[in-house]
């Protein structure tokens, strides 16, 4: 064989077995779109946290309710978040306590969405520097997280929340800790 094709073939080869593998992977039922966190199994970080609606702040306190919540981080500039807005609603409709974190986002923008697309969230923590976004490891928005009664962070999913997502990937973990509680 020439030496100038050996090196190139090498890598062709390298590169296919490592798309192989990685096909394996995803097709044994991991989810992609599940990011792997250091804070699954921790508690949501400490930090004082300003409220969207009112002069008040919030500590971690807020996410020890003795039941399961969705952690919702969302922006009125994400055209994800619009997506799965209407069906946030829906789950909250459904009797899903859901806490949202508006992220790196102007507050009277912020308003004015939930004023018209309605709020699905118990809470609404406003994050405009996106300093608490970063402690929890967010990548952008939407991601979602699923925290148990006593404020400890049990998966992390990054994408639109919707019917499909929701009943196979979030709504089987939300129901075991509802269980547990």
């Amino acid at each position: 064989m020439n030496k100038k094709y050996a090196i190139p073939l090498i890598l062709f080869l390298a590169l296919t077995i490592a798309f192989f593998v990685q096909l394996q992977r995803n097709s044994n039922g991991d989810d992609p779109k599940a990011l792997e966190s250091a804070l699954v199994g921790k508690p949501v970080p400490a930090a004082t946290l300003q409220d969207l609606f009112e002069n008040k702040t919030h500590d971690q306190g807020i996410f020890q309710q003795g039941k399961p919540i969705l952690l919702n981080v969302w922006a009125t500039w994400c055209p994800t978040c619009y997506a799965e807005h209407q069906y946030l609603n829906q789950l909250h409709s459904q009797g899903v306590t859901i806490i949202g974190v508006d992220y790196k986002d102007k507050t009277d923008k912020a308003i004015k969405w939930l004023k018209d697309l309605g709020n699905p969230y118990q809470l609404v923590i406003k994050d405009e520097k996106g300093a608490f976004g970063l402690d929890l490891g967010v990548y952008g928005a939407p991601e979602t997280f699923i925290i148990d009664g006593k404020g400890i962070i049990h998966y992390r999913y990054a994408g639109d929340v919707n019917e499909k997502v929701w009943q196979s990937t979030l709504q089987p973990i939300y129901q075991k800790l509802m269980e547990q509680k």
